[in-house]
C-alpha cells in the first residue's frame, strides 16, 4: 500500500532549512518530516532525553553542595586557627624575630610542599574524610 500524500504550509524560514538539510546526498523531505513526526509522537523519545538531563542535572546539583559544604567548612576551620593563632601568639623578643621568621619560612615552604605532593598523589585529608564519611 502506497503512503498517504499531504501537503503541507511552512513558514520560509522553516522550509529554507528543510531545503539546506536536502541537499546532502540521500536525505530527503519527506524522510526529515516523517522522523520529526515520529519524536513528536512518540513520548518516550522527549522523556528519555529530558529525564538523563534532569538526572544529571540533579547530580551536578548535589555535588555542588557537597563542594560549598567543604568549602565552608574550610573557611570556617583556618578562619578559627588564625583567630586562636593570633589571640595565642606571644610577640617574639626582638633579639628572636630574624631566626624565628627564618623558621616560620622554611616551616610554610615544607608545609606548601606537603599539600602539593598530597594533592597530586590524591591522599588530601579532605579526600580520605569524604571516603571515611567524616565529611561531604
Amino acid at each position: 500500500m502506497p503512503k498517504p500524500r499531504i501537503n503541507l504550509r511552512l513558514a520560509a524560514d522553516v522550509y529554507a532549512r528543510l531545503d539546506e538539510a536536502t541537499q546532502r546526498p540521500g536525505v530527503t523531505k519527506s524522510a526529515i518530516i516523517e522522523q520529526a513526526l515520529r519524536e513528536y509522537f512518540d513520548p518516550e523519545v522527549k522523556t528519555g532525553l529530558e529525564e538523563r538531563v534532569l538526572a544529571r542535572l540533579d547530580a551536578f546539583d548535589l555535588r555542588q553542595g557537597e563542594i560549598e559544604h567543604d568549602v565552608g567548612f574550610t573557611l570556617e576551620a583556618l578562619g578559627q586557627f588564625v583567630l586562636y593563632w593570633l589571640t595565642r601568639a606571644d610577640p617574639l623578643p626582638e633579639g628572636e624575630r630574624e631566626a624565628a621568621h627564618a623558621l616560620g619560612h622554611r616551616r610554610f615552604n615544607y608545609f606548601v610542599e606537603q599539600i602539593v605532593r598530597k594533592m597530586n598523589r590524591e591522599e588530601s585529608l579532605s579526600e580520605r574524610m569524604r571516603l571515611e564519611g567524616g565529611a561531604t
